[in-house]
């Protein structure tokens, strides 16, 4: 009896590894490692099916007919193309096993700062160089305005910060 448990344990357990089907949400680049720069192994198409292998950060390493490599999380969906997606109504448990199996509730998607720490962020300082070097990319009210005529863009009532406010500020 003991025999059957252990099997039956160990058949649950390797379900529970099996690669998961999903499919292309956009096009994108199938990556050789999970980093922006890495090298591209291929192309792949909307609605490519896939399997996900496995996870790592914001990265997902899939199977698909191109080839093995990984792909940001993002650019892929559980599940097959065809199928209908989860009413809005979808039970808490429902909402549980997407967050086990995607790593997401489905309701929302952040992103955190990368390299600042809360205290950091609380802590911050002005900069008065960069704010001085951010300067030099000031438009002229008349230049946004020639600019804005050349595009068709159509002219929106603001009140238009001149330089000499704009040193102002960067002196507090």
């Amino acid at each position: 009896m003991k025999k059957i448990g252990m099997i039956g344990l160990l058949v649950c357990c390797g379900m529970a590894h099996a690669a998961e089907t999903a499919y292309m949400v956009r096009a994108t680049e199938l990556k050789a490692k999970p980093f922006a720069d890495a090298a591209t192994v291929a192309k792949l198409e909307e609605q490519s099916k896939v399997e996900v292998l496995s996870r790592q950060a914001s990265w997902m390493q899939i199977k698909a007919e191109a080839g093995t490599g990984w792909v940001k999380m993002l650019s892929v969906r559980m599940g097959n193309p065809g199928a209908q997606p989860a009413k809005s109504g979808d039970s808490g448990l429902g909402k549980i096993f997407n967050l086990a199996t995607t790593g997401s509730s489905g309701s929302t998607v952040t992103t955190g700062v990368r390299g600042l720490s809360e205290e950091k962020l609380r802590n911050a300082q002005p900069n008065p160089a960069d704010f001085k070097h951010m300067q030099g990319y000031a438009a002229k009210k008349e230049e946004a305005q020639k600019f804005a005529k050349a595009g068709q863009l159509k002219a929106e009532p603001m009140d238009y910060l001149g330089a000499g406010k704009a040193a102002e500020a960067g002196d507090k």
